[in-house]
């Protein structure tokens, strides 16, 4: 259904939540998402300027989870053993294009949720190349078992677009994040003007008639 077009999915990825998505869809979503955003935003920590670097990486982690896509649905979908189908098959292998639309808006709201709750997070705010090896690693096997499928079937275009897209701007965002706390630039922070207190002493006076 909305947004990502009209599908099922078959028997074979586990407990399906309310009889309808295998409880397995929305983890591998969940910690592909974080893994994209982080590396995202790790590649961004140069820009100096916070805004302009959170809009930027929601954009490029919502491409590389999109881009995941590009490989694991056919693989999913148009094998020999199918996972999913989908009910009106679409122009690209078999996949309407609104399934991208919808999986590259999702991962946007997513982001954003997961970057209110990490405003100020110190974790965040710091991210050194160290910290994003397992992000990269996630993304990384995830995109080559997806893509090995694809391969085996005979499947070539998603997956050269998911790598040109997906796998190699991963790497270079975990190749752009600083080596180590020392290289993160600082963004200076603006000064608040403090009001000093003046203490006023009033001396009584006195009149004569």
């Amino acid at each position: 259904g909305f947004p990502f077009g009209e599908y099922s999915y078959l028997s074979g990825l586990g407990y399906k939540i309310a009889g309808l998505v295998p409880f397995t869809i929305p983890l591998s979503w969940f910690y592909l998402g974080i893994s994209s955003y982080l590396l995202a935003r790790g590649g961004l920590l140069g820009s100096r300027t916070s805004w302009w670097r959170h809009g930027i990486a929601l954009a490029i982690g919502a491409l590389l989870l999109m881009s995941w896509d590009f490989v694991l649905d056919p693989a999913m979908s148009q094998t020999a053993m199918p996972f999913w189908y989908w009910h009106t098959p679409g122009a690209f292998f078999g996949m309407p294009y609104q399934n991208f639309a919808g999986w590259f808006f999702t991962g946007i709201l997513f982001m954003s949720v997961a970057a209110t709750f990490w405003k100020g997070n110190d974790y965040v705010q710091g991210l050194t190349r160290s910290h994003l090896t397992l992000p990269l690693v996630i993304y990384l096997a995830n995109f080559a078992f997806a893509m090995m499928m694809s391969l085996a079937s005979g499947i070539v275009t998603p997956v050269l677009l998911g790598l040109a897209v997906g796998a190699t701007p991963a790497v270079f965002c975990w190749l752009a994040t600083p080596a180590n706390e020392a290289a993160i630039p600082k963004i200076p922070s603006v000064k608040q003007p403090q009001l000093s207190m003046v203490k006023v002493t009033v001396t009584p006076t006195s009149t004569s008639d």
